[in-house]
């Protein structure tokens, strides 16, 4: 595991399969992130020696409150810029999702500021057009 990204890739698959199957497995991973399962074993073994994760013996991954919260804020950057890039630019959900993909490792936190604050003047623009205030 080489950078900061493909640990926050990691942590935020986890979360995400954590919260469908209550914890994940290195195959699940694996097809998720489209990597061989040696790669998965070879960053969760990292990754517990972070202090991120607790690995079973018999196989069940799940995060750490350490983990889980890293994880839980690369999530809210990922689905606060999916739902910038719908409203503001009309993606597609999945066009949005990809592209919050790769975005979400590197924006600023200046930036994320900036799109949260969009967001919020939206969703109050359209309260308020809408005759809710």
């Amino acid at each position: 595991m080489d950078s900061n990204r493909s640990k926050e890739m990691y942590l935020e698959t986890i979360y995400i399969l954590e919260n469908s199957h209550d914890h994940a497995h290195v195959a699940d991973i694996a097809q998720r992130l489209g990597i061989t399962k040696p790669s998965v074993t070879k960053a969760m073994n990292r990754l517990k020696e972070e202090g991120l994760i607790n690995k079973e013996t018999y196989g069940h991954i799940t995060l750490t409150e350490k983990g889980e919260a890293m994880a839980q804020k690369v999530y809210h950057k990922h689905c606060t810029i999916a739902r910038f890039l719908e409203k503001s630019l009309g993606l597609s959900p999945d066009e949005a999702a990809t592209n919050a993909c790769r975005m979400e490792h590197v924006i600023t936190d200046k930036m994320m500021q900036a799109i949260e604050a969009y967001l919020k003047n939206e969703e109050t623009g359209a309260k308020t057009e809408n005759g809710r205030t």
